[in-house]
């Protein structure tokens, strides 16, 4: 049965407005630019409670059945801000009132980081997608622990962390090192961790999706007393041997799940339609829409309700929400279809999901989870 989603007014003239001016703006200008400037604004609006109030009014949309409660964490619903956005936790005031149920800081890596050389973003329009190149720019988990200390969070927060982007932290030691680095020095902010071991972007590759340097790696952050649950940030590029290594390891070491995916490297993607971009970087949105759908049944088959699975990738309605859903996703996240599409795209998402929820007789999303696999 074809979703045919209901008109809510509100939400039409705002996204009308971000298509049909807007983006049309926007979209002539450097998209880091644009992203800082979007970045500071978001932080300006989230200290004052009136803005925090207007905003809520223009995007907010909850609803009792969308909320699940994950690993001991509550979630009023199950769409997520990707990390990769709000790389220094700027945002944590404000993206509650946009309607978001979560949302992951980072990557913070051990030390302070600059990323790589600029430009370092592309947006690739006829193929829905950003070409990121960033190279893990942040302030370094101590700065941003520091400031972030204390922080009463209206939402769950992730703290995605990865190995600092340069030549000294390509060597197993120094780049567990690094990593444990982060994870100590975040031990005591957020709700759950991201260990991003497939960020496309950084000096040396992905060494850490290698069976024996994650091995090496989560033996040295078991010697932090684990709080809280530990998910792994997975690659779509990944082969299925490379995938059940990890598994094993994960299964080994007492993780709670997996985020699937990262960006996506390879050009031969047939979603890419544009031609004219740099050969490197990775690439979100829709170019890694169906890779990170096989990615989430490929979990999902192989270990059921096992982990938890969080969907990133594609998602720029309620319908890819929900693909991802019944594929095993008990939670999603996005980036890309917002920018594509506007900050209403998160009630959009989650008034679409009560929808089809009520089409197909669930009373609760974690009732539709994994509904298309276990069918298969």
């Amino acid at each position: 049965m074809t979703y045919r989603p209901k008109a809510y007014p509100k939400q039409a003239i705002i996204h009308f407005f971000y298509v049909r001016l807007f983006k049309l703006v926007v979209f002539q200008i450097d998209p880091e630019r644009i992203h800082d400037i979007m970045v500071a604004f978001g932080e300006s609006l989230g200290r004052y409670g009136v803005m925090r109030r207007i905003t809520a009014f223009l995007f907010d949309f909850q609803h009792p059945a969308l909320a699940q409660r994950i690993r001991g964490i509550d979630f009023r619903n199950p769409v997520g801000l990707s990390g990769g956005f709000d790389k220094n936790g700027r945002l944590t005031d404000i993206l509650p009132e946009v309607g978001f149920g979560f949302m992951e800081i980072g990557s913070i890596t051990g030390d302070r980081c600059e990323g790589n050389p600029k430009p370092r973003m592309w947006r690739l329009k006829k193929s829905k997608s950003l070409l990121v190149h960033y190279g893990l720019n942040n302030r370094g988990a101590r700065a941003i622990a520091r400031r972030l200390q204390g922080r009463v969070f209206r939402i769950p927060v992730g703290i995605n962390i990865a190995k600092t982007n340069n030549q000294e932290t390509v060597a197993k030691e120094a780049g567990a090192a690094d990593y444990l680095r982060a994870y100590r020095e975040m031990r005591h902010i957020g709700d759950y961790v991201t260990i991003n071991i497939s960020c496309p972007n950084a000096y040396g590759g992905c060494p850490f999706t290698d069976k024996d340097y994650l091995e090496y790696l989560l033996t040295e952050l078991a010697t932090v007393p684990k709080t809280k649950p530990v998910f792994i940030k997975l690659s779509p590029d990944l082969t299925h041997r490379e995938i059940d290594d990890i598994i094993a390891l994960a299964r080994r070491f007492n993780l709670d799940g997996f985020v699937c995916s990262n960006l996506t490297k390879p050009r031969e993607n047939p979603r890419i339609f544009d031609t004219d971009f740099p050969d490197y970087g990775g690439m979100s949105g829709k170019i890694v829409d169906d890779l990170s759908d096989r990615l989430i049944e490929y979990v999902f088959r192989q270990t059921g309700k096992e982990f938890v699975i969080i969907g990133v990738g594609g998602i720029f309605s309620s319908e890819d929400a929900y693909r991802k859903i019944r594929k095993g996703a008990s939670l999603v996240q996005l980036i890309t279809g917002m920018v594509f599409e506007g900050p209403q795209l998160i009630s959009a998402i989650n008034r679409g999901l009560v929808d089809m929820l009520e089409r197909d007789g669930y009373r609760n999303i974690a009732e539709a989870v994994g509904a298309d696999v276990r069918r298969g």
